[in-house]
């Protein structure tokens, strides 16, 4: 499967053109900032959701196709610039299936927009249907979507029951072992805090986050019949922490160890600890829901064009007459 092949449908849809700076007053706007271009254009906010079953992550790469990649080729359509001028970047580099409900990502034009609607309804137009943008907003030229996050949720579906529920197959992690939720929160509240996360961490890939320590600011256990749903929101994640955080918990959920178990391997900052009692827990049941910013980072500049939420057909009036 090449890069862009999830795209080739919806290639006749037609560009759209520059247009000129315009003022839009609104009480949602920043009232101190005008949006002028950056060092390489206009800046663009983009919120996306997918589903990341048949992707190798967020990372671009051609073969097998990536989330940046797809959404790379369907900006470049819409807008008619070349990918290097784009300077696309997310927020979080999301392993291969993996899911996320809020990733965030930025994008520059050299040219501003009087509405934002046609290119929201064009890229959903060109992206196939795993991928969608929810929103797209302007920022403020010192906005990034990487670099000036300040929390990220995560969200981890376990189904814990003797037969899997089809529907939830891809979304939620199968364990038939029944699991003990009181031990898994007791244990889940060793990970809260500002800690070095060393030991639950891959160093298989150099992800630029080179501090290991990291404050999570909740980490929940909440049980919905059949479903157990991690919920763990934090200043940041280090490449795989989240699953590892999660297998650790797992094993003790099955009461194979105890809960106090957590600090101990805290405290060795070595992944070859956690590794004596456990592997990484699957993709597939990890979800990026949420992204936190300053507020002034998500506040409109002077001179932009309003958030696009997309657009809502509706009839006027029924042409059908009724008998």
């Amino acid at each position: 499967m090449t890069c862009y092949g999830g795209v080739a449908a919806a290639a006749a849809l037609p560009s759209l053109p520059p247009t000129t700076l315009t003022t839009l007053p609104s009480s949602t706007q920043h009232p101190n900032t005008v949006l002028k271009p950056t060092v390489d254009g206009f800046k663009w906010r983009l919120l996306i959701s997918y589903d990341g079953t048949h992707y190798k992550g967020w990372q671009f790469q051609q073969t097998p196709p990536t989330i940046q990649c797809i959404l790379e080729k369907a900006l470049t359509r819409a807008t008619k610039l070349e990918r290097k001028d784009l300077h696309l970047v997310g927020a979080s580099r999301t392993d291969g299936g993996v899911h996320a409900w809020g990733q965030v990502a930025h994008f520059v034009t050299p040219f501003n927009y009087d509405s934002l609607d046609s290119i929201h309804a064009a890229l959903n137009g060109l992206l196939p249907p795993d991928i969608r943008v929810r929103e797209i907003s302007a920022v403020v030229p010192e906005f990034h979507a990487r670099f000036s996050a300040k929390g990220k949720t995560y969200h981890y579906k376990i189904f814990n029951d003797a037969v899997m529920d089809p529907f939830q197959r891809l979304y939620a992690y199968h364990v038939t072992h029944k699991l003990n939720a009181a031990v898994m929160r007791e244990a889940a509240n060793h990970f809260i805090g500002t800690r070095d996360f060393s030991a639950f961490v891959n160093s298989s890939r150099n992800d630029g986050v080179p501090n290991p320590v990291k404050t999570i600011f909740r980490f929940d256990i909440i049980k919905m019949g059949a479903l157990l749903q991690l919920e763990v929101e934090g200043s940041g994640f280090m490449y795989r922490q989240v699953r590892n955080m999660v297998a650790l918990l797992l094993q003790i959920g099955k009461e194979a160890i105890a809960p106090d178990i957590v600090p101990k391997i805290l405290a060795t900052h070595d992944r070859k600890e956690l590794a004596k009692y456990t592997l990484a827990a699957p993709p597939h049941g990890l979800c990026l829901v949420a992204v936190k910013y300053n507020e002034e980072h998500l506040q409109l500049p002077l001179g932009c064009p309003t958030t696009s939420f997309g657009r809502h057909h509706s009839i006027s009036k029924c042409k059908i007459p009724f008998y």
